[in-house]
């Protein structure tokens, strides 16, 4: 009996240690455990279902609903088993992990939590930078970065049918770098299109080195034209690209493009390219002419270099040069300067300041160090200019030196007068015609005198001094003479403004109209010699020119509570009114065209979507408009917009047009001009989502001819895009196709130690 009770109380007691145990097994579902430091970097949080620990072998082995986090990510499976000495990881079941933002997953994972190192089996990886999907049987992680695949996808596509996609045997892959594929294909819609034996391509969304992709059309002038450019990342602040380019009717083209930056205060780009041209060519363009039978060495360069030396001390060269003056006719639809054509240059390597096309009639290489200190500039300046109209360059006048002193409007010694004076000395050198030394030299004493809010009048008077020594062809006698130009005159400007409450709260608040005329006297008497070719003539002058302006400024306030203003409307009306004329046809000695033309300018912008600007000016003793220039800019919020642009000056002689403002008197000698009537036009239709369809034409109504007209169309969708066009220009015809993936093969800008 006794027996049988301390049976059953040992029963008893192992059934409760047993229920009890169980209960505190399933409640302890979470565990800190703190690794070993020499073993383990950091400690591990692990959450779980049930967990059982092995004190031999020094392991957790984790089930249900495993959470397992670590420095950089986590891993999710449904059982992990974790070697607390070394890190290492085996897991089963729903693998999910995340490291690095990088995300794996599969059914059966080797992971290491230490080194982010292991092997994902019937897996697939997923990396956050460069959207880039892989998958394969067997994904080796090597490192933090770099991973190898057996029987492997990859595409930067969501979904699980993907519309690309590269196929491998074997594949490796670095984040942020490039993928290299061995016994592969490439898959549209996971149909072969392209087998690939060995293939490099890019999965980077920084500066790496590697191919980029290439430009591919057809022209009825060079017929199949390929380049395939490979940038090289040398260092950190220094790069290059090298294209390699074959146009068909012409031969190989080779060009190569060198940007550096070592400091903030230095940056430069270098290009050069040369081909030795096949083409035979024999014709007359204007007052060019060739006739090419044999082959010719045909290059461009470009340099251009910015150093400071400290804030307003800077040198700078923009030295542009091609083989000859038909290059830009040419390669007139495609090459480097249209493709780094920047009008804002705000980006240090994009400052191409002018259009590489067929209408290029001069190209300006310059250098010059500049000086900048408070009221003060000093530059100096050496400027060589090539005339593509014109087989030979012998008549271009060139600048070299060019040394000009400026001082802006500035009282003079903290008094009520302002001082102000223009300099320069210019040597004008050219091999046939005249040349030699011209200087000019401009002081200005203003005073701006204020009646309350009402008005306000500046007198100036001043001096100009010109000098010249002139020599010409052999035979011819020199010049040396100079002028004398006295100034005198004011300048007298009110504003009136009215501010309307429309409103409050979000929205428009508020509208300010203002209205502001001015007018402007000058006399000018001058007195001068005999006079080079390249000394503008200026006449004595007695002239008023008024102006009168208009402003439309809105206040509004955004969902954010925040308010923005915007100019809706600047309208500035402004004409001259020549006594001496007038005063000379009182006494018959004059065509009576006192009043000068008219002029307007406009900038009209009421909201976002859309855009007015016109530059015109009208001459009322003719009855024509001389100039007349306008933009227009629609769009909407879809994406379609339209852009219609006309151009318009008049030909024949202007004459001069006398430019006067308060501190200084210029003269622009219009002379001879060609007639301009110019249309433009760019249309872009947002069809659907994926869908544009885009038209450029840009027409000389002169002539009646078009210069170029383009149609075409680009298809986007989430990892590809495609753009097709076909372009008709006076000189040729082309069709080009553009296909991109997404991801690949996009290079960005120079990464440098420094913030640009």
């Amino acid at each position: 009996m006794r027996l049988l009770r301390s049976t059953a109380a040992i029963l008893i007691a192992l059934v409760v240690s047993f229920f009890f145990g169980a209960c505190l097994s399933f409640a302890a579902t979470s565990l800190k455990v703190a690794p070993q430091k020499k073993q383990v970097t950091g400690p591990y949080n692990i959450e779980a279902d049930l967990f059982t620990y092995e004190r031999d072998t020094d392991t957790y082995q984790a089930q249900g609903n495993v959470i397992i986090t670590f420095k950089g990510g986590f891993l999710k499976a449904d059982s992990v088993t974790i070697n607390k000495q070394t890190g290492d990881s085996w897991a089963e079941g729903n693998v999910f992990i995340n490291s690095d933002g990088d995300i794996l997953e599969g059914e059966v994972a080797f992971f290491n939590l230490d080194d982010k190192t292991g092997t994902l089996y019937k897996g697939k990886v997923f990396f956050a930078k460069s959207h880039m999907y892989l998958k394969g049987d067997e994904i080796e992680k090597k490192g933090e970065a770099d991973y190898f695949l057996k029987n492997a996808d990859a595409t930067t596509c969501d979904g699980e049918k993907p519309a690309w996609r590269f196929k491998a045997r074997e594949l490796d892959v670095t984040v942020d770098g490039y993928g290299t594929i061995k016994d592969g294909s490439f898959q549209i819609k996971n149909t072969p299109v392209l087998y690939l034996p060995w293939m490099l391509f890019p999965a980077k969304t920084t500066r790496q080195s590697g191919f980029l992709f290439p430009h591919i059309s057809y022209s009825s002038e060079n017929g199949i034209d390929v380049e395939v450019p490979f940038f090289w990342a040398i260092s950190e602040s220094t790069d290059a690209t090298f294209y390699q380019r074959y146009i068909g009717e012409r031969g190989y083209k080779q060009g190569i493009e060198y940007r550096y930056a070592p400091s903030k205060d230095t940056f430069g780009t270098i290009y050069t390219d040369y081909i030795k041209d096949h083409k035979s060519e024999s014709e007359i363009k204007d007052a060019l002419t060739r006739d090419w039978q044999d082959s010719r060495n045909r290059w461009s360069y470009y340099i251009n270099h910015e150093t400071t030396f400290s804030p307003g001390f800077y040198f700078r060269t923009d030295l542009r040069k091609v083989s000859d003056h038909w290059y830009f006719r040419d390669f007139s639809n495609y090459n480097y300067y249209l493709e780094n054509y920047s009008q804002s240059q705000t980006n240090r390597f994009e400052k191409v300041s002018f259009r590489g096309d067929q209408s290029l009639t001069s190209l300006d290489s310059t250098a010059r160090l500049v000086k900048s200190s408070g009221f003060y500039n000093f530059t100096a300046l050496a400027q060589y200019t090539d005339d593509l109209r014109y087989n030979s360059n012998d008549a271009t006048m060139q600048r070299y030196p060019e040394l000009t002193f400026t001082t802006i409007r500035h009282p003079v010694f903290n008094s009520a007068f302002n001082f102000e004076m223009t300099s320069i000395y210019d040597y004008f050198y050219r091999n046939v015609g005249e040349k030699g030394h011209y200087g000019d030299i401009s002081p200005i004493i203003s005073r701006t005198v204020s009646f309350g809010d009402y008005a306000q009048f500046t007198p100036f008077t001043g001096v100009r001094g010109t000098f010249w020594d002139s020599s010409g062809e052999s035979g011819t006698p020199d010049k040396q003479d100079s002028r004398t130009m006295g100034i005198v005159g004011t300048t007298a400007s009110t504003e009136a403004f009215r501010i309307y409450d429309i409103g409050k709260g979000e929205g428009l608040e508020k509208i300010r109209h203002s209205i502001k005329p001015e007018i402007t006297y000058t006399y000018a008497a001058v007195s001068q010699g005999d006079r080079p070719v390249y000394v503008a003539n200026i006449d004595s002058t007695n002239q008023l020119i008024y102006s009168l302006s208009n402003y439309l400024t809105t206040r509004s306030r955004g969902k954010d509570g925040k308010p923005f203003y915007r100019e809706v409307l600047r309208l500035k009306l402004t004409q001259s009114y020549d006594i001496k004329l007038a005063r000379e046809n009182t006494s018959g000695g004059s065509s009576g065209k006192e009043f000068g033309p008219v002029g307007l300018e406009a900038d009209v912008n009421p909201f976002e979507y859309l855009y007015y600007h016109a530059d015109a000016a009208f001459d009322q003793n003719t009855g024509d408009w001389i100039r007349s220039n306008h933009d227009v800019t629609v769009k909407d919020a879809r994406g379609d917009s339209a852009t219609i642009g006309y151009r318009y000056t008049k030909g024949g002689s202007l004459g001069y047009n006398y430019l006067v403002q308060p501190g200084y008197v210029t003269t622009t000698n219009t002379g001879v001009q060609t007639a301009i009537r110019e249309l433009n036009l760019a249309l872009k239709g947002k069809i659907t989502k994926s869908l544009n369809l885009f038209y450029v034409l840009r027409r000389n109504e002169v002539d009646a001819v078009s210069l170029e007209t383009t149609y075409g169309f680009e298809y986007t969708q989430q990892c590809w895009g495609m753009q097709v066009s076909y372009q008709d220009t006076t000189d040729d015809k082309r069709v080009m196709v553009i296909f991109s993936l997404t991801g690949l093969g996009k290079v960005g800008g120079m990464s440098s130690p420094v913030s640009f």
